[in-house]
């Protein structure tokens, strides 16, 4: 069962990233469904662009970057997610989308993400010292 506090923090995020970022939302909301195109026989690592990753971090900011701040459900310190390394932001990032990583509000954050914002996110909150 959700909690209501939950539920409102997931109602927020999806509104704030419908906010931020208009054409991305909606352009996903009326794309056609097409069948999966086939896999490359060696996939190619994606090259994160840190200022892609910049502009894609800025509701991070809104618990990541307050000092000190705990979560109200559950409830525990948010991580520090600046000056990690690319692999584990990448990892993790990858983990919440796929839900082998619980955490609601991460989770459907992760969902929109391609693998090339997870690149770029990965790219920029690993150069932040």
């Amino acid at each position: 069962m959700m909690r209501p506090l939950t539920i409102a923090a997931l109602a927020l995020t999806t509104a704030a990233l419908a906010l931020a970022f208009p054409a991305r939302v909606q352009a996903q909301d009326t794309a056609p469904v097409a069948a999966p195109a086939a896999a490359p026989a060696a996939s190619s690592a994606v090259v994160g662009d840190v200022e892609s990753g910049r502009m894609l971090t800025y509701t991070c900011q809104g618990c990541h970057g307050i000092v000190g701040y705990k979560n109200a459900y559950p409830n525990y310190h948010v991580p520090k997610i600046g000056g990690q390394s690319t692999q584990y932001l990448v990892n993790a990032l990858t983990a919440y989308q796929q839900g082998t990583r619980q955490h609601p509000t991460m989770q459907a954050q992760a969902e929109s993400f391609s693998e090339q914002d997870i690149a770029d996110i990965a790219a920029f909150l690993s150069s932040l010292k």
